[in-house]
C-alpha cells in the first residue's frame, strides 16, 4: 500500500508545523523519519491518520485497485495499525483484556491472538501479560510494549509508530527492531517510523526522511546503511 501526499500544510498559529509539496512512500517499504523536536513528525503522523485535519493537501493510501482519500473515508482504517502515544490504549483495561478486545473487533480467534503474544514472548518479558495491572499502571515501557503489540495484532497493511524505541530497554529496543524487520519480510507491509536515536533508524529503515520546520529536507537511500555518516554529520552541524 502505497502512501502518496500532496500539497501538504498544517500551521499552529504563525508556526508552520507540515510543508511537504510531494512525497510518495512506496508500498513496502520501512521509512524512518527524523528530525529535531518540533520538526514536524509528529504532526505529519497524525495528518496521516487523519487524526488532525490540514490546512491544505491531501494524503493518500492507494493500491493497484484503491485510491483513498484519507480525510473522506475511513475505509483506510480496516488496513493501517499506529502507535502514536498512550491515548491509544484502553487504560482501565488490563493489557490481556486489551488484546481480548483488539481481537474481537479484528474477528480473530482466541488461537490466532495466543499465536501473535506468543511471538512476542521475549519482547514481553514476563512483564505484561497475567500481572493483573490496568495499562495505566503499567511503566512508560511496558505502555509503550502494548501500544506496539495493538497496532501489530491488526496485521495491517500500514504501520506507523511514533519514537516507538522510547522507554524501552536495550533488549526490548533490540526486539523490537527484530520484529518490525521480520514483519515487513513476511507481510511487505508498509512501515514508518519516527525517532530520534540515528542509530536504529539506519539499522531497521532503508529510506530516511530528514524533516526540518515541517519540510522534508533530505530523502536518503539508507538500503545499504550509507545513511550513517550524513545524519550524524547533520545533527552535528545544526548542534
Amino acid at each position: 500500500m502505497n502512501i502518496v501526499i500532496q500539497n501538504l500544510k498544517k500551521r499552529f498559529g504563525e508556526k508552520v508545523a507540515v510543508n511537504i509539496d510531494s512525497f510518495k512512500i512506496n508500498s513496502g517499504e520501512i521509512l524512518g523519519l527524523v528530525g529535531n523536536n518540533g520538526a514536524g513528525k509528529s504532526t505529519l503522523f497524525r495528518l496521516i491518520l487523519d487524526l488532525i485535519k490540514a490546512d491544505d493537501g491531501t494524503v493518500h493510501m492507494m493500491d493497484n485497485t484503491r485510491d483513498i482519500n484519507v480525510a473522506e473515508t475511513e475505509e483506510w482504517k480496516d488496513w493501517t495499525g499506529a502507535y502514536v502515544d498512550d491515548s491509544f490504549l484502553i487504560d482501565y483495561l488490563t493489557p490481556d483484556e486489551y488484546f481480548q478486545f483488539i481481537a474481537r473487533i479484528s474477528g480473530k480467534e482466541p488461537e490466532e491472538l495466543q499465536q501473535f503474544l506468543d511471538k512476542f514472548e521475549h519482547f514481553m518479558a514476563d512483564e505484561i501479560l497475567g500481572q493483573k495491572k490496568f495499562i495505566r499502571n503499567l511503566s512508560a515501557g511496558n505502555k509503550q510494549k502494548v501500544g506496539i503489540m495493538a497496532a501489530m495484532l491488526l496485521q495491517p497493511q500500514i504501520l506507523i509508530l511514533d519514537e516507538p524505541f522510547n522507554f524501552l530497554d536495550p533488549s526490548s529496543q533490540s526486539a523490537i527492531k527484530h520484529l518490525l524487520k521480520k514483519y515487513n519480510e513476511e507481510t511487505n507491509a508498509t512501515i514508518l517510523v519516527s525517532s530520534h536515536n540515528l542509530q536504529h533508524t539506519v539499522d531497521i529503515c532503508p529510506r530516511i526522511a530528514l524533516l526540518e520546520h515541517g519540510v522534508i529536507i533530505r530523502d536518503i537511500d539508507n538500503s545499504n546503511g550509507q545513511a550513517q555518516r550524513e545524519l550524524e554529520d547533520y545533527f552535528e552541524i545544526n548542534d
